[in-house]
């Protein structure tokens, strides 16, 4: 068996989409050329119903008062159309990309995984419905007759085998005709694929009184043959539901993303949340239905060139205000800790994000894209610490990052250099504890010999923590009996004006402190280092070790370090 998903009125159910609060009102799309000149190209039953056609100009459509006009937008069409085979991906491998809003899936030797045919109707339709669209189902021995059942017959349908012809008599030949226009040429390259061939054709069966496709079924094969040739036949096996075809299989590129076309420019964050909420839902619905998570998330929105009046009213809330040349494209990336799958902890992420980094203009376009990963998996072990959920720990970063600055909160990572304290902050992602396994012993089957060979284990064991003991108070006892000296840091490293004489500090006053200034009565050094000649900001740093003489008359150690670039002075730390 095979099934069909049509989404009827594609065009509109894309944009309703995203725009849920269009279900239940009259619809219609327009394109075909430029304002003032766009035509009707799709629009709903609601609509249809009013008395709107396809093919109306915009001023013919003044008339309808309650008739809400849109602009096509492909980009909304390829992401709906990328869910819907998503969706059908997690039902069977075998799924045929057949035309915008139509896919065909196998469903051989799935009924004892998901249950019989209707149960699995049931469980598609509900999976469409939750990405926002509406469809027609249908299930048939052949893919063609599926695709046929579903364009002509709303609802569900499951036609069975040996009685396609009897199920699809009552369809117009029109039906047939349109379903195959466009679908039929990657397929079977001896149909027509041009609209106007097919209007053709619907023109001659029209005169010889064919409206239905059991009056084409019916007609002699020799004399159809004589008059339309080898095509003519096709569409005749057709209209019998007797084509027998194999899929052709469509291999899914792990591409997640959602795109939106704005009627007008966005300056407020509040309904860029509002439209990135809804995007944000779609994705993880798409990663759901996949069994994956999103690892990376990357925001690009597409920026107006008209400019942002400075307007009181935007005093409160935050604005994108032009400073003077912009880009067209405003780019964000996210790389998450660990990969994620909860729509609220996006949103708010993105929402700090473009709270610290505006955009400065005006936004037309939105593109969301993720970067799918495998869920993580982790079981925690019952005498182990309770660590934070990821989520809310890489929330709790970001706010942080938003007081602080970025690129100041995240993981010391120590930099391959010899630059003294060379560090850089890099994106804090916890690493999952390693699993302590225990050794056991694989029993021989005599009890006496298993209980000696543990009881050996343990003496072993013993033995080893004991030496280790040992070497703990031994190691110990030799650092007692050395001097220990600690350097104490300063962070940052204090000011200084440093006096020299025949190229030896003599007089030390800190800036910062006034409690570390004096004479210099010893010094030790200097020790010269240096790199990064290559790079742009190179350094060169110039340490002593110094004893200054303080008001009570006690010695107190410094380490003073010059920079050789600038010729600063700074006192780096203090020795215990």
């Amino acid at each position: 068996m095979f099934a069909c998903i049509f989404i009827p009125d594609f065009s509109v159910q894309a944009i309703v989409r995203f725009e849920p609060e269009l279900r239940g009102r009259s619809v219609a799309v327009l394109g075909g050329g430029r304002p003032p000149l766009e035509k009707v190209v799709a629009l709903n039953e609601r609509a249809r119903q009013s008395g709107v056609e396809v093919g109306a100009t915009k001023s013919q459509l003044e008339a309808w008062e309650n008739l809400v006009l849109r602009a096509r937008s492909e980009s909304q069409e390829s992401s709906a159309h990328a869910a819907l085979l998503d969706c059908v991906q997690s039902f069977s491998p075998e799924v045929e990309d057949t035309s915008p809003g139509i896919v065909l899936l196998n469903l051989a030797g799935l009924e004892p995984l998901l249950g019989p045919l209707p149960k699995i109707a049931s469980n598609l339709s509900q999976h469409v419905s939750q990405l926002g669209l509406e469809a027609y189902i249908a299930m048939a021995a052949n893919p063609d007759a599926a695709l046929l059942a579903a364009r002509g017959l709303p609802g569900v349908t499951l036609i069975p085998e040996g009685r396609e012809a009897e199920r699809l008599g009552n369809l117009p030949v029109d039906v047939l005709l349109e379903s195959f226009s466009s679908t039929f040429s990657s397929g079977f390259s001896s149909f027509p694929s041009d609209v106007e061939q097919a209007a053709r054709w619907s023109e001659t069966l029209d005169r010889w009184g064919i409206r239905k496709l059991r009056a084409l079924a019916a007609l002699p094969e020799v004399p159809v043959s004589e008059r339309l040739g080898q095509q003519g036949i096709r569409l005749q096996q057709l209209a019998r539901g007797a084509v027998q075809r194999n899929l052709r299989v469509w291999e899914p590129q792990l591409i997640f993303a959602e795109s939106v076309e704005l009627e007008h420019p966005i300056v407020l964050l509040e309904p860029l949340a509002f439209l990135l909420n809804r995007m944000l839902e779609q994705l993880c619905a798409r990663l759901s239905a996949r069994a994956l998570a999103a690892q990376e998330l990357r925001l690009e929105l597409k920026l107006s060139a008209s400019q942002v009046n400075d307007d009181a009213s935007f005093a409160e809330t935050p604005t994108y205000k032009l400073a003077g040349k912009i880009d067209q494209k405003f780019t964000r990336t996210l790389s998450l800790p660990t990969p994620m799958l909860d729509a609220r902890v996006f949103l708010k992420l993105l929402q700090l994000d473009l709270q610290a980094h505006l955009p400065g203009a005006p936004i037309v376009k939105i593109d969301l894209s993720a970067q799918p990963a495998r869920p993580r998996a982790l079981q925690s072990g019952l005498f182990q610490p309770v660590f934070p959920e990821p989520e809310k720990l890489e929330l709790t970063l970001a706010r942080i990052a938003g007081i602080v600055g970025e690129g100041r909160v995240g993981s010391v990572e120590l930099l391959d250099t010899h630059r003294e304290g060379g560090f850089a902050m890099r994106h804090f992602a916890p690493v999952e504890p390693a699993l302590k396994l225990r050794t056991k012993v694989k029993s021989s089957g005599n009890r006496k010999k298993d209980e000696e060979n543990m009881s050996m284990q343990g003496n072993e064991k013993t033995c080893e923590l004991a030496e280790s003991h040992a070497e703990n108070i031994k190691i110990n006892g030799e650092e007692k009996m050395s001097a220990v000296i600690a350097l104490r840091l300063f962070r940052p490293p204090l000011v200084a004006s440093v006096t020299v004489r025949e190229a030896k500090p003599v007089q030390l006053c800190c800036l910062d402190r006034e409690d570390i200034a004096g004479e210099i009565v010893w010094t030790a050094g200097p020790w010269r280092s240096s790199g990064d000649w290559s790079e742009q900001e190179g350094w060169s740093r110039e340490e002593w070790d110094i004893a200054v003489s303080s008001d009570n008359e006690q010695l107190v150690l410094y380490r003073l370090v010059q920079d050789r670039l600038s010729g600063k002075w700074f006192v780096e730390g203090m020795y215990d």
